[in-house]
């Protein structure tokens, strides 16, 4: 283990292997006999970014785990070119020894830096934060000055997609910062199962979009994904603005 760094371990139960990053808290898992599927109720809830921005092109992850999110852009959105910014050399090399994360090609590249770094205006149109620090977000991947990076990094139309743990005791604090970077356009969801909650801050998204809209989308993304936008649709009414004909996006 490098000096000052978490350790990294690789663990196997039930058909499914799984990293853990600093202790035993699971940091990515993949199913041993369909190594591009996503494992975790919470990976699959982040695609439902997509209900509001259905074709990526360039994708930019910040935090790679075992590759999860990486592998299934690769593999299910074959028009999308996917570049992921990992801080740990270490944690890319597990995710290439152990989760078949497949190698640097035309569509999908790996670095090593701080993804903090790597924004730039308008390098991309759909940016994923998915990066823990004990268990909380990096501090310096959910600040005022990274969200309005990551406003002007994203083309438009655009989505930024970050993960949180729903215990959180910064989520309220760190949502705010997301809505004045984005000028109130965010959307949150809850995991289906996870203890997870999803937020979608959108750049050039409509005001609001017809739940009819929506649900049209969801049963395209479903039959063309295999994961469950159905659902998701349903999910957007917890914690969002909306009427009985709408989804409320900004004020």
């Amino acid at each position: 283990m490098a000096r000052g760094k978490p350790s990294i371990a690789v663990s196997e139960a039930r058909g499914v292997r799984t990293l853990h990053v600093g202790g035993e808290a699971i940091q990515s898992s993949m199913r041993l006999d369909d190594p591009y599927a996503l494992a975790l109720d919470y990976t699959r809830c982040m695609m439902g970014f997509l209900l509001f921005h259905p074709e990526p092109r360039e994708a930019l992850m910040i935090g790679l785990g075992g590759g999860s999110l990486a592998k299934f852009f690769h593999r299910k959105l074959r028009t999308a070119h996917v570049r992921i910014v990992e801080l740990d050399a270490r944690i890319v090399g597990a995710a290439r020894e152990h989760f078949a994360l497949p190698p640097d090609g035309e569509r999908l590249s790996v670095e090593i830096g701080d993804g903090a770094e790597a924004l730039e205006p308008e390098c991309c149109d759909v940016l994923i934060v998915d990066a823990f620090e004990d268990e909380l977000h990096v501090p310096r991947l959910a600040s005022s000055e990274f969200y309005d990076g990551a406003f002007l990094a994203l083309r438009e139309p655009g989505a930024l997609v970050v993960n949180f743990m729903d215990d959180d005791p910064k989520f309220d604090l760190t949502l705010q910062r997301l809505e004045r970077a984005f000028g109130g356009a965010l959307i949150v969801m809850p995991a289906l199962y996870d203890p997870n909650i999803l937020a979608f801050a959108l750049k050039g998204s409509p005001q609001a979009i017809e739940w009819q809209e929506l649900r049209r989308r969801a049963e395209q993304l479903e039959a063309r994904l295999g994961l469950p936008f159905t659902r998701y649709v349903s999910r957007l009414r917890a914690m969002n603005r909306w009427t009985a004909a709408e989804l409320i996006i900004s004020p």
